[in-house]
């Protein structure tokens, strides 16, 4: 058995900043992460940040995670990768492996779940053809293993994800041939969406996919447009050839440890599914269990950085971090979360924070 104070369950943005929140406090952490190495998405995102020096604006995503490691909390954050949580216990184990044969059981006083989220994928005759990705395989191809997807793509999706991994697609030299998107509106930051169409790639809302086909891989794509009842426009239907289709159509919670706890549940389709119910401080109703980052609710790294360090050091108070300084963290973290959240861009979370925290639970 593992005995620690804090246990931190995922080493990606809100994780890594979680850890290094608690440190900073005091509180001895250990970290797992499956990956085999910690930064989770980050090390996918070659984009630089922005917003303001808080929220690392003008550092490439890929460079995060080691200033999120930093070598003066070291002695106080142990961290073990290729590590998976396998089993979480209503008396507060949770059990783990290592590789492929070491299991063994942690104790913490508390733990914070920054498990991320998972890709939503589409139904269409041929979405099973080799060729269909989603935009985080296709992130990781590029990105990590310096390998491009295919000649010619098709993004399904214009949201932040669907936008980034197009211009991304440019930059690697594998021409997008267009970004559909069934809403009426962009949903990206027209930033990004502004390179694409400087770009020449055309951006079309209001149309969907409708088919991939091909015999052994995708060879081409069929699109449409739709009305305002969401229903195809017949006569519509174009052709495009391309051999790969990229799917960016929105991310779920990975809320699946937390269920094995009892952890209370309520579905919120703008905070990307079923998240767990906590207090402003992300806490759940399971005392010793806090959450952050996006199995929270999908949200940009930026909010799953804030995220962190306002779990980080709200279980650090109540494991006897010095209490004033910990609530000057929680206070600073909550004003930088409602500046992330403010205005038209933050209408969907806001939104979907308000029925989090004003509605009866339904599952």
């Amino acid at each position: 058995m593992v005995n620690t104070d804090l246990l931190v369950v995922g080493g990606g943005p809100a994780g890594l900043a979680a850890a290094d929140t608690a440190a900073s406090l005091g509180i001895d952490v250990l970290l797992v992460d499956e990956g085999r190495a910690v930064g989770g998405q980050l090390v996918k995102q070659t984009h630089k940040f922005f917003g303001s020096g808080e929220h690392y604006a003008g550092v490439r995503g890929i460079d995060i995670p080691k200033l999120l490691n930093r070598e003066e909390n070291s002695q106080r954050v142990r961290i073990l990768t290729d590590t998976t949580v396998v089993g979480c216990y209503e008396d507060g184990v949770v059990s783990a492996l290592t590789g492929e044969d070491n299991y063994f059981k942690i104790k913490a006083k508390r733990a914070i779940f920054a498990t991320g989220a998972t890709e939503k994928f589409l139904s269409f005759p041929g979405n099973d053809l080799p060729g269909v990705y989603g935009a985080g395989a296709v992130q990781t191809l590029m990105n990590q293993f310096g390998v491009i997807p295919g000649k010619r793509v098709l993004m399904v999706g214009a949201g932040n994800i669907g936008i980034i991994v197009s211009y991304q697609l440019l930059q690697a030299g594998v021409p997008v041939a267009a970004v559909v998107e069934a809403a009426p509106t962009i949903g990206g930051y027209l930033v990004h969406a502004s390179k694409l169409a400087r770009a020449g790639v055309p951006i079309l809302t209001r149309h969907t996919i409708l088919e991939a086909r091909g015999k052994d891989a995708v060879e081409s794509a069929v699109i449409a447009q739709l009305d305002d009842n969401w229903q195809v426009v017949p006569g519509t239907e174009e052709e495009v050839d391309v051999d790969v289709v990229c799917l960016a159509v929105g991310l779920s919670p990975v809320v699946d440890l937390l269920r094995q706890l009892g952890c209370e549940m309520k579905y919120v389709p703008e905070l990307g599914g079923h998240v767990p119910i906590r207090d402003k401080n992300l806490k759940t109703a399971t005392g010793w269990i806090y959450v952050a980052g996006d199995v929270a609710g999908v949200e940009e790294a930026s909010a799953a950085m804030v995220e962190g360090r306002l779990a980080g050091a709200a279980a650090a108070a109540e494991l006897g971090a010095d209490k004033q300084e910990a609530d000057t963290v929680i206070s600073r973290c909550l004003a930088s979360l409602d500046a992330l959240r403010g205005g038209p861009v933050g209408e969907k979370i806001r939104s979907g924070i308000a029925k989090l925290e004003g509605g009866a639970v339904n599952a």
